[in-house]
């Protein structure tokens, strides 16, 4: 009992982190509007704004994450998935087409430009090979009628998602510009994100599904796919 009411407190707290975040991202990716090439990330990537495909992948790509972020919260209520099954369908869709068909692409060119040199560059591109496996690992999993195995997919997508919240969220806590090396810290960062993430997505499915040796054997619906 205890177990069950500690998940639902993680899950709440997750869920309003996520959601104060996001609102966060908007006020952030609000000043892009503008279009203006020296403010915010910009500035810090003058070497490569003239190129207006690497422009094109960027706005995209912040244009675009934040409805990710968003959708995503709406897909692991188990009361929203009883009560609003074709909602969830929907909005299901629009976080997997959103990933896949834009952000996925997006961020495999923008991750090739990334800070953080060799580091930051193979974080990034690995984090964009998980987000795409997971994300499609969901799919594959609901179109075989594995509703355990689907969920903790997204789940795990799901975590890859918010890097983006866990990235900042170390950055304004840890980094000083007078005793770190940005670059060096921006790459170590990206990779902190992607395990501080998978490794949160990984106790909360052990916990409440018993993820441990179940994930790619999804045991419990093989009965009910014969």
């Amino acid at each position: 009992m205890m177990k069950v009411l500690g998940i639902k407190i993680i899950k709440v707290i997750a869920v309003f982190a996520v959601l104060i975040f996001s609102i966060l991202m908007l006020k952030t990716i609000s000043q892009y509007t503008s279009f203006d090439k020296n403010i915010g990330f910009l500035a810090f990537k003058q070497q490569v704004v003239g190129n207006p495909y690497w422009m094109a992948f960027f706005y995209i790509h912040i244009f675009s994450i934040t409805l990710c972020l968003l959708a995503g919260l709406t897909q692991f209520s188990s009361r929203f998935l009883v009560e609003n099954r074709d909602l969830h369908r929907i909005i299901g869709k629009i976080y997997v087409y959103n990933i896949l068909i834009i952000n996925v692409p997006a961020c495999f060119i923008l991750g090739l430009f990334s800070n953080g040199a060799l580091i930051g560059i193979t974080g990034f591109l690995i984090q964009d090979v998980f987000w795409a496996y997971f994300t499609i690992a969901a799919v594959l999993s609901i179109k075989k009628g594995n509703i355990i195995r689907h969920r903790n997919y997204m789940v795990l997508s799901y975590a890859v998602t918010t890097t983006a919240i866990t990235f900042r969220i170390v950055k304004h806590l840890l980094y000083n510009e007078t005793q770190h090396d940005y670059e060096l810290f921006y790459g170590l960062n990206v990779w902190a994100a992607l395990v501080i993430n998978l490794s949160i997505a990984y106790v909360i499915l052990r916990k409440s599904t018993g993820l441990s040796g179940k994930v790619n054997s999804g045991k419990e619906n093989k009965k009910t796919e014969k």
